[in-house]
């Protein structure tokens, strides 16, 4: 069995097929997205970039099952969420999704290691497991030093990687990043790329990264280009 929550070695991470996002503004319909269809392969690295407002975060949202689409369906690891109830999609997502943005969202009353644990704590593992499993990853990305530090005691750069800790800890199949290093000076954006490409590697999880830089982009499997509502593969 893999370390990662995949359904089997070659199901797709997340699959999307027709998924469409229609939003009304007054009397308009607004389309955002126009039935993208979409697979992420285990393993695979993928960038999605686009102007802003192109729909790269509505995207995002919709794969994880944060946001209903107006048409089309997602797939997580081989099961369908539109039809799964609320409850067993918040644990499918628990379980088989991460999930990092730009500015790290850590709880500020928790440490770090706290935070990290808490996707595992939520999903019923104990206490003691769940922090040990936490430590193990921070010691992973540098942050061994930090475990009992609150979020206001740490770096921007710092809690960004506490951030991708936190999306790795419960061994998901894929993690959506919205522009996580879009925060961030020039040398600590690359360091957590760096970090996401070596926990790749090591982890098999799949990355599904949203990002205005393209030379960053460029050092991912494939390169997706969001316009007008549509994906265009550019790499």
């Amino acid at each position: 069995m893999s370390d990662t929550a995949t359904g089997s070695p070659t199901t797709p991470a997340i699959r999307c097929e027709g998924l469409t996002k229609r939003y009304r503004q007054g009397d308009l319909d607004v389309d955002v997205l126009m039935g993208i269809d979409l697979a992420i392969a285990p393993r695979e690295q993928i960038a999605i970039v686009g102007v802003s407002g192109s729909g790269k975060s509505t995207l995002l949202h919709l794969l994880g099952g944060l946001d209903e689409p107006t048409a089309g369906r997602v797939s997580v690891i081989g099961r369908d969420m539109s039809k799964l109830g609320p409850a067993a999609r918040g644990r499918l997502r628990n379980h088989a999704l991460g999930f990092v943005y730009q500015f790290h969202h850590l709880l500020p009353e928790l440490t770090c290691l706290e935070n990290v644990a808490l996707p595992l704590t939520i999903g019923g593992q104990a206490t003691r497991v769940a922090a040990k499993e936490a430590e193990r990853l921070l010691e992973r990305v540098g942050l061994e030093h930090r475990l009992r530090h609150k979020p206001g005691e740490m770096s921007g750069g710092e809690r960004q990687r506490a951030a991708v800790a936190r999306a790795l800890v419960t061994r998901p199949s894929c993690v959506l990043a919205d522009e996580p290093t879009g925060n961030l000076d020039e040398r600590t954006a690359a360091r957590v790329w760096d970090l996401i490409a070596e926990l790749n590697r090591e982890s098999g999880t799949s990355f599904l990264v949203a990002t205005h830089d393209h030379a960053l982009a460029g050092r991912m499997d494939r390169v997706l280009t969001l316009t007008d509502g549509r994906i265009d593969e550019s790499t």
